[in-house]
């Protein structure tokens, strides 16, 4: 049976690829926003959507499930809804401390077998609003299917001052503990 992530994240889809793993790619079915309704802790939602999705797809077969959670201060964000709502988010992040949680799951015939979760921390430098504005022409609509309106593969990665933390983790998942994972149960060459 071959190996599903159910995901449609190109970058998702990027790093597997970059790594070699073999795989079906499967849009997952879950209502993020009632999870994220039900918790208020990044690391629990993260971890929660990623088993989920996995667990949306069915079957008897190895699913892969992933999901980040950005969350400034108190505060959580999801993707925006939409450019000026990205502008906003952007204008809230400038100054602050933005930690990126992301969860990765492997699910088997419905049932979790395996996640692991890492947090990183990206301080955002102050932004003007003639940045965020030449930021998002150029970035905008891929910036938008990202939870902190960055693509860190690209200009994205000017929004920060300083990163501390897993370079996979901040792309939207930990890829190494998940590889390890894969090897243990005889899905990849170890």
């Amino acid at each position: 049976m071959p190996l599903i992530l159910a995901s449609t994240s190109p970058i998702r889809r990027q790093m597997l690829d970059a790594a070699g793993v073999a795989y079906e790619s499967v849009r997952p079915a879950v209502d993020e926003d009632r999870a994220k309704a039900e918790l208020n802790n990044g690391a629990e939602i993260a971890a929660q959507l990623a088993a989920a999705k996995a667990m949306s797809v069915g079957g008897n077969g190895w699913v892969i499930g992933s999901d980040s959670v950005v969350q400034v201060g108190e505060q959580l964000f999801s993707k925006p809804c939409n450019r000026d709502e990205a502008a906003q988010h952007l204008r809230y992040f400038s100054g602050k401390t933005m930690v990126l949680t992301s969860a990765v799951a492997l699910v088997k015939g419905g049932k979790l077998d395996w996640s692991c979760t890492q947090t990183a921390s990206l301080a955002v430098r102050p932004l003007s609003d003639t940045f965020i504005t030449a930021y998002l022409d150029a970035e905008w609509p891929e910036v938008g299917y990202t939870v902190g309106v960055f693509r860190m593969e690209a200009r994205g990665v000017q929004l920060f001052s300083s990163i501390e933390g897993d370079h996979f983790t901040i792309l939207g998942m930990p890829l190494l503990p998940l590889l390890n994972a894969l090897r243990e149960r005889g899905l990849i060459l170890a």
